[in-house]
C-alpha cells in the first residue's frame, strides 16, 4: 500500500459562543408566515402538501433555541477524526477512520443534498470495527463535498460532479488508499458512478442506493412493479422537483433566504426529510430530531445554504450518457426513495452488477432511517463487489 502524503492535516470542529448566541436570537426573533390552508378536518392526510406545517415547524425551532446541543455533534465528529487537504486550490474536509483490523478495505462514502457528513456519523464505527467479526472491515473515509460543510465553498465554476469524482481519487490516494470502494447516494450516488465509470483501475467496486440508467429507454418488458417505479419517478420531476429547478438555474438567489434565515434554511431542508423518508406524517417518525438538526446546524454555522445548493447549477442532468460501468455493482433500491431505477435499466449502464436488493422499508436517507438494516446491507453489498473484483 502507498504510503500517505503530508498534504493532510487534522482538523477540529469549535463553533463560537458568539455564533450559537447569534443563531438564538434570530430564532427567537423569526417572523413566520400563517399557518397553511386546511385541506379537510383534521386529522389532514394531505397536511405536508403545501410544505413544513407552520405547527411542526415551529415545534422543532422551539426545540433548536432551547434544547439542542450542537456542541455533542462536534464532539462526534471530533472523536471520528476530521482533517482537510487541499486539491486544485479548494480545501477539502474529511473524515477518517481506520480499522483496526489489517484486512481492511478502504472505503468512501458520498453524501448528497440537502444533507451532508451526518448522513454517516451513526454507521461510521460499525463499519470500521465490525461487532460481527465475520463482517468485512473497512477504513472509512467521508468527504464534505466542495461548498458543504467545512469543504472549502469554489469561488469559480467547474466544481461538478465530475471534477469531485477526480478529486476524490487524489484524496484516497494521499490516504494511502489506491484501490477502494466506493459508496453513495443522492449526489453521492451520481459522484459513485462517476468514480467507477471514470476510474476503474482505482475503484475496487460500488454500493449505491441511487442507480441512474441510460436516457431513452423503453418500459417495454418491464414488471408491473418497475413499470410503477418508472412512472413515480416520472411524476417526481414533473410536479415535485421545484427545488431542484431552483437551485439549478437560480442557486444565488436561494442563497441568500438559506444563509440569512434559519427558519428558512430548516424549512428548505425539513420539507425534503419529511418527503423523502419512509414515513406517514413526520420525518421525526424515522430519524432523529438532533440527527436533522445537526445537519441543519451544519449548513447554518458554515454559511453554505448558497454553495451547497451549486451543487445543481454544476451538475443537475449532466451525467454522461455514454458513461458504463464496468467495475462490480451492488444496488439497494429503497422502497420510498425518490427515483428507483428499474434493473432493466440499471443494467444498460451498470454491467457487473452482482447484487440487487429492494427492502421492504426505507427512503431517501436509508443510514439515518434504517442505520442497522444500511450497515448490513452495505457490508453483504460490497463482500459481494470485492469477491467478484478478485
Amino acid at each position: 500500500m502507498p504510503r500517505p502524503t503530508s498534504d493532510v492535516q487534522a482538523f477540529e470542529a469549535h463553533a463560537t459562543d458568539a455564533d450559537l448566541d447569534d443563531l438564538r436570537a434570530r430564532l427567537a426573533a423569526a417572523r413566520l408566515p400563517e399557518a397553511e390552508t386546511v385541506y379537510r378536518a383534521a386529522p389532514d392526510p394531505r397536511r405536508w402538501e403545501q410544505g413544513v406545517p407552520l405547527a411542526d415547524l415551529v415545534d422543532v425551532v422551539n426545540y433548536w433555541r432551547t434544547g439542542y446541543d450542537w456542541r455533542s455533534f462536534e464532539e462526534r465528529l471530533n472523536s471520528i477524526g476530521q482533517f482537510r487537504t487541499t486539491i486544485d486550490d479548494l480545501g477539502i474536509h474529511f473524515l477518517h477512520r481506520r480499522s483496526a483490523r489489517a484486512e481492511a478495505t478502504p472505503l468512501i462514502l458520498t453524501h448528497g443534498w440537502p444533507d451532508s457528513i451526518a448522513r454517516f456519523v451513526d454507521v461510521v464505527d460499525e463499519l470500521a470495527d465490525p461487532k460481527n467479526a465475520d463482517a468485512p472491515a473497512f477504513h472509512v473515509v467521508v468527504p464534505s463535498l466542495p461548498g458543504f460543510g467545512y469543504s472549502d465553498k469554489p469561488a469559480t465554476t467547474g466544481w461538478g460532479t465530475e471534477k469531485i469524482a477526480a478529486a476524490w481519487v487524489e484524496l484516497m490516494g494521499r490516504l494511502g488508499y489506491s484501490k477502494f470502494a466506493a459508496h453513495g447516494g443522492d449526489w453521492g450516488g451520481n459522484i459513485t458512478t462517476v468514480l467507477a465509470g471514470r476510474f476503474p483501475a482505482h475503484v475496487l467496486g460500488i454500493h449505491s442506493t441511487f442507480a441512474e440508467g441510460p436516457p431513452g429507454l423503453t418500459t417495454d418488458g418491464l414488471t408491473a412493479v418497475e413499470r410503477k417505479w418508472a412512472e413515480e419517478t416520472r411524476d417526481f420531476w414533473r410536479h415535485r422537483a421545484a427545488y431542484a429547478k431552483q437551485q439549478a438555474t437560480r442557486p444565488q438567489t436561494i442563497g441568500y433566504s438559506l444563509v440569512d434565515s434559519p427558519v428558512g434554511l430548516l424549512a428548505w431542508i425539513l420539507d425534503k426529510f419529511a418527503e423523502w423518508s419512509d414515513t406517514e406524517d413526520s420525518p421525526f417518525e424515522t430519524i432523529s430530531r438532533d440527527r436533522v438538526l445537526d445537519d441543519v446546524t451544519l449548513y447554518w454555522l458554515t454559511r453554505t445554504g448558497a454553495s451547497a445548493a451549486r451543487i445543481y447549477y454544476e451538475s443537475h442532468n449532466s451525467l454522461d450518457p455514454e458513461l458504463r460501468v464496468d467495475v462490480p455493482s451492488a444496488i439497494t433500491a429503497y422502497p420510498r426513495d425518490v427515483e428507483k431505477c428499474p434493473r432493466p435499466w440499471a443494467q444498460e449502464r451498470y454491467r457487473q452488477i452482482v447484487r440487487w436488493r429492494s427492502p421492504e422499508t426505507g427512503g431517501h436517507f436509508p443510514s439515518l432511517e434504517v442505520p442497522e438494516y444500511f450497515v448490513k446491507d452495505l457490508q453483504e453489498g460490497l463482500a459481494a463487489v470485492l469477491a467478484a473484483d478478485r
